[in-house]
């Protein structure tokens, strides 16, 4: 198991985008803290590889004291194997980043922030309901690199009424605070969230594709232009900085996921918990997982393994098909990935294909034209 992923599902709004599993009450906060370290310890004998990473998101895991985060943190070293200086890190909205909460966090445990920005300009964080403005996200940033080295910033792109120069301005903004990870991530219509339904009735315009693309490419050049190394398809690191518990997702290793919603996968199974916090919390009360399995079949694992090799520098290893599945899997790669080669959108250096930088935006579309179906 490389790492423990724990779900904090509170959050004191809704972005208009947002489709992740939360609630805006936190009247049974202290009884899901408890869940969760209950389910940490029930869970235990599921990991036989000492903890490398930890990480929290949500929700908004900043809601939460750093008393409240240690009490979780304090059940995983009691009932975990931990490397010495594991990453730990912390979602973080930058309206919860005060310098003294900042500070208690970078005491003890915590020794990454993964600051949910999304943008300077309050014209973008009011379109999107976001709880903070442009003027919290820059004192954040600013208090923050006082106590933090290994600081992620999270911007979205492709935003309506966002013009080329505002997010070249964004970039340049995020730019200017040198830190070592950014996170950009397309701004896309979930079914079921408020900008669903404000494009359906026309209260703000549908996305654009083309915007999303263009600015897309502006974020590579400005980015790899400052030696931020792209990664992975919506992330960029300095060498040394790359994020090591999203790393291990998209290598696949095995993960656990703790909380109500969270994912866990062991390679052959993927595992999540039920998205209701009141069920959540009255199965772990009476010492049952609420957890749905899913089994991966060869041909499972192996499209895996595609859409995950293709969003990363590591790319898809031809061996590494043959090694884990065989001929047929490998025989049918070589045929259906051709085309792309021949399309300059994959690219072939010693058996690993890679996608081409006119690949990069198309990457999931490519991988699916991949897929064994």
């Amino acid at each position: 198991m490389s790492g423990i992923y724990i779900h904090i599902p509170f959050c004191k709004q809704a972005c208009h985008y947002c489709n992740f599993h939360f609630s805006t009450s936190l009247k049974h906060k202290q009884v899901l803290i408890n869940a969760i370290k209950s389910e940490l310890k029930l869970r235990k004998e599921e990991s036989n590889k000492p903890i490398q990473t930890l990480y929290f998101g949500g929700g908004t895991p900043s809601i939460l004291g750093v008393e409240e985060l240690n009490e979780i943190i304090y059940t995983v070293y009691d009932n975990y194997k931990v490397i010495d200086n594991p990453e730990i890190t912390l979602e973080a909205n930058p309206d919860d980043l005060s310098e003294k909460y900042i500070k208690e966090l970078s005491q003890k445990y915590f020794n990454r922030l993964s600051i949910g920005i999304q943008s300077f300009f309050d014209q973008d964080l009011k379109l999107m309901n976001r709880a903070h403005n442009a003027r919290e996200a820059h004192i954040a940033l600013h208090m923050a690199l006082d106590y933090f080295e290994n600081i992620s910033i999270d911007l979205i792109y492709g935003i309506q009424d966002q013009t080329d120069e505002m997010w070249l301005k964004n970039l340049e903004k995020a730019i200017s605070y040198k830190v070592p990870h950014i996170s950009s991530y397309a701004l896309t219509v979930e079914p079921k969230t408020t900008l669903a339904s404000f494009i359906e009735k026309e209260v703000v315009k549908d996305v654009d594709d083309d915007q999303a693309q263009r600015q897309f490419n502006m974020m590579i050049k400005a980015l790899e232009n400052e030696d931020y190394v792209h990664y992975e398809i919506s992330n960029f690191g300095k060498e040394g900085y790359f994020s090591r518990n999203n790393s291990a997702y998209w290598q696949q290793k095995h993960y656990l996921g703790i909380g109500p919603s969270a994912h866990s996968y062991n390679g052959k199974q993927r595992f999540w918990n039920i998205s209701n916090n009141m069920r959540y919390m009255r199965s772990i009360s009476e010492g049952k997982l609420p957890i749905s399995i899913e089994n991966l079949s060869q041909k499972d694992q192996y499209n895996e393994y595609i859409m995950t090799g293709l969003r990363t520098i590591w790319g898809v290893s031809a061996d590494e098909i043959q090694h884990r599945f065989g001929d047929k899997f490998v025989s049918y790669f070589k045929k259906g990935v051709s085309k792309y080669v021949q399309e300059h959108l994959i690219y072939e250096d010693e058996n690993v294909y890679n996608v081409t930088r006119n690949g990069r935006f198309l990457a999931d579309g490519i991988a699916a034209g991949l897929f064994m179906i």
